[in-house]
């Protein structure tokens, strides 16, 4: 087996944001989803971001999840392009207003290059707002192409600023 795989399945790394509606809600409501695809084993904090791309819009809520999943990567993809949609994400501006985005980040220790499903994400090693709670659940995971520590590539990029730890992830109603 390959690293991060293991005989009950492999572990993925998840970044998810919300910046419609009640955000911390919708990450909740995200994670409960994600329950049904695998076994949530570590949550990150939740960090307030400014929107990057598209600047017009509210701020983010952003965290990852670390899931222990049987899944193959494209069956979690069809999934949590599911739990989006189900949650009301309508994609019609790029990296616009979203009351869900769930991004595969990475899978165990592979590297995926196929038509739709890209892993590592391409623009994880440059995005502070998906580093910072990325290093929270894996810090000493390497990037599969990079070679370098999750903690060490948010080093790195850590003077990109709008970035902002605010709370624990809490999956209680109330925060």
């Amino acid at each position: 087996m390959s690293e991060g795989q293991v005989a009950d399945g492999t572990v993925v790394y998840l970044g998810l944001g919300s910046n419609v509606g009640d955000k911390a809600a919708n990450l909740r409501e995200a994670v409960r989803r994600l329950e049904s695809l695998g076994r949530i084993e570590a949550l990150s904090s939740l960090y307030r971001t400014e929107p990057v791309g598209f600047a017009d819009q509210d701020w983010f809520l952003n965290a990852a999840v670390r899931l222990r999943t049987p899944l193959s990567p494209r069956e979690l993809l069809v999934a949590v392009l599911a739990v989006e949609r189900e949650m009301g994400r309508i994609r019609t501006v790029r990296n616009g207003p979203r009351t869900i985005d769930i991004d595969l980040l990475l899978w165990g220790g592979a590297v995926i290059d196929e038509p739709g499903l890209s892993v590592p994400h391409p623009r994880l090693q440059d995005r502070l707002f998906v580093l910072a709670p990325l290093a929270e659940v894996a810090p000493d995971v390497r990037h599969p192409v990079l070679g370098e520590r999750i903690a060490t590539l948010r080093d790195a990029v850590s003077e990109q600023g709008g970035v902002e730890r605010i709370a624990a992830f809490s999956r209680a109603a109330r925060d």
